[in-house]
């Protein structure tokens, strides 16, 4: 009997231990794959949070990038210059048309260039390209204030150089002229540096001769229209050689005549310009009525240009010299080549003559070949088709909607114009 009641005393017991392991085991389990669950759904909000994370940092980093591309700009290559070759060059005028040409040659000789511009007619995004780089630095600063910079050249360009842009304002073309060009030459005799003056063909006025050579002394009308840039080059040129004889001032006198390119002003009002533009647009290609035979320009390049003057600033003449281009051709003819060159079915329109518009215009650059071995070597068709490019794509500028400054008549106020 007693062995019986220990035997179901030990089953008992063993069955209580038995259903408390198994309660144990059944709570372990539990616990532990609560524990599993929990830790699923936290890694997985932690995924989720992580990914929304992501998703709103992408278009940040994205910016980032971005940005360092802007930063890392690629510039045009510079050739290494050592100290003794490498120059500090000033260009007034940096940023107009002919101005950003000759800082890209300047820079990319490997000199160190600053551009001086006030914007009047000139653009930064002309000079962009360059904006960073430590060879260059571009200064907004009209030269009619005077300029406290050391240099040891100067191209002295600036001022409105097509009839819309100095007639908008003579007042303030005459002062770049004579006011600006004492500032440069003042500059010039203070740190010992030489000067080029772009004079222009316009101080031969309507000429009498032709061709013209630099000892001609011209035919100009003091009182017209054009005579703030006629007269003011000339007293330009006065200014010049009076700094060099008094002063011992190095000075070098280009002439330029017509010149045309990539970087003109969409309304620079020149023959080749308006042309283009006429016929890129589908207008009448409008012609002095005297045009037909007798009126002539000779456009050339701006690359040559440019190396003409690149020539003559690093020459011994000192006297001036004429550079531009001794092919002759009418308005009328160039105007029947644009039209073909662009494709264009605008019809050809004769209007009457500007008043002193020269009715001929050709150089004697005799003197550029033998003294600076220089002449135009672009043929015309060629630059004309990259200058009708150029032109194309400012037009697509301006579809997009994006301003392209246009001149302005002058606001009259108590007899006074603006900017004087």
């Amino acid at each position: 009997m007693v062995s019986k009641a220990l035997v179901r005393l030990v089953s008992a017991v063993n069955r209580r231990r038995m259903k408390l392991l198994l309660g144990i085991a059944l709570l372990a389990y539990v616990a532990f794959y609560s524990f599993l669950l929990n830790r699923s759904i936290q890694e997985n909000g932690e995924l989720k949070i992580e990914s929304k994370i992501e998703e709103i940092v992408e278009p940040l980093r994205e910016k980032i990038r971005d940005l360092e591309k802007s930063f890392t700009q690629k510039y045009p290559p510079v050739k290494f210059l050592s100290e003794k070759d490498r120059k500090r060059i000033l260009i007034t005028g940096g940023a107009g048309f002919v101005g950003s040409h000759l800082t890209d040659k300047l820079m990319m000789d490997g000199h160190e260039v600053t551009v001086v511009d006030n914007f009047f007619t000139g653009r930064k995004r002309n000079v962009e390209h360059w904006i960073g780089h430590e060879n260059f630095e571009l200064i907004n600063h009209d030269v009619v204030e005077p300029l406290y910079i050391e240099v040891d050249q100067i191209y002295h360009l600036a001022s409105p150089a097509s009839p819309p842009n100095y007639m908008y304002n003579p007042i303030k073309t005459l002062k770049t002229n004579t006011i600006g060009t004492l500032n440069m030459l003042g500059l010039a005799k203070r740190v010992g540096a030489r000067l080029l003056l772009a004079s222009t063909s316009e101080v031969y006025g309507d000429p009498e001769v032709h061709p013209q050579s630099e000892d001609y002394w011209g035919h100009v009308n003091p009182i017209g229209p054009r005579a703030c840039y006629d007269e003011g080059k000339r007293v330009a040129e006065t200014m010049c050689y009076a700094y060099m004889k008094q002063e011992g001032v190095e000075v070098r006198v280009a002439r330029i005549f017509n010149t045309f390119g990539p970087r003109m002003h969409m309304n620079d009002g020149r023959v080749v310009s308006n042309f283009i533009l006429q016929a890129l647009q589908g207008e009448p290609l409008t012609v002095a009525c005297s045009s037909r035979l007798s009126l002539t320009r000779l456009p050339f390049f701006s690359s040559d240009l440019v190396n003409g003057l690149v020539a003559l600033m690093n020459s011994n003449v000192s006297s001036p010299v004429n550079l531009g281009n001794p092919e002759e051709h009418t308005i009328l003819e160039f105007a029947q080549l644009i039209k073909n060159l662009v494709g264009s079915g605008s019809e050809i329109q004769f209007l009457s003559e500007a008043q002193d518009d020269p009715q001929k215009r050709k150089p004697d650059i005799k003197k550029a070949k033998l003294m600076l071995g220089w002449e135009p070597v672009v043929p015309l068709e060629e630059g004309l088709n990259k200058a009708i490019h150029y032109f194309r794509k400012e037009l697509e500028y301006q579809a997009n909607n994006q301003y392209i400054p246009k001149p302005k008549p002058a606001r009259i106020k108590k007899g006074r114009t603006r900017h004087n």
